[in-house]
């Protein structure tokens, strides 16, 4: 792809994740993306869309054609991703530190209406600085969603860091947790189809650290 993309390391750091994804774990259709039953993908990482449209277009949801104007004037495939404009796109998203908490609000709708629709959602280390990322660990934890998967990408970055780990601050509060290689694509399957039962889970994917 061209354009003018200012955060290639955050979108190729994501690359492996959600080609497991889209490939084995989400249950999607491309001809019909509005389906009310389908898994919902939330990247809440969304200020490096760059793999994720590629995975996209790779899976059905665009065409490779398309990916060309990337960044460009008029592109729906700006560089943050808009759910108005792209097929496949559940949230508008690039503020960082939204995605967790609205993942977990979509997974308690989801479970209201009985749903057998799943909800993933994919976080930034860095974004786990933000304040309400701890109050919608907490709040999945306590309300029991089995329904909802997070993936953090590990690729320390993050400013504050937490003492014993990622893993370990969902854990304490009740989440089931998983630490594998962001890189190793049967690692991140295994981890993704962990039965979890009647709490969230969250696979922390660690890949390489890119110098600016």
């Amino acid at each position: 792809m061209t354009g003018d993309e200012k955060h290639s390391t955050s979108a190729t750091s994501t690359l492996d994740v959600l080609w497991v994804l889209y490939s084995d774990i989400l249950r999607l259709d491309a001809e019909n993306p509005e389906n009310p039953e389908r898994d919902r993908f939330y990247l809440s990482k969304g200020h490096g869309p760059m793999a994720y449209y590629a995975v996209l277009a790779a899976r059905g949801f665009l065409t490779p054609s398309e990916l060309e104007s990337f960044g460009g004037y008029d592109s729906p495939l700006g560089n943050h991703p808009d759910r108005t404009l792209v097929p496949g796109v559940d949230i508008g998203s690039g503020s960082l530190g939204h995605g967790l908490a609205l993942a977990a609000g979509t997974a308690v709708a989801l479970r209201i209406q009985r749903s057998i629709a799943r909800v993933f959602v994919l976080i930034g280390d860095a974004e786990l600085d933000e304040g309400s990322n701890m109050e919608a660990i907490q709040f999945a934890a306590r309300s029991k969603l089995g329904n909802l998967s997070a993936v953090v990408i590990d690729n320390d970055s993050a400013g504050l860091g937490w003492p014993g780990g990622i893993a370990s601050r969902f854990e304490v509060e009740g989440w089931s947790t998983s630490d594998v290689d962001g890189r190793d694509q049967s690692a991140l399957r295994r981890a993704f189809r962990l039965d979890h039962a009647d709490r969230p889970h969250v696979v922390v994917a660690h890949v390489e650290k890119k110098e600016s």
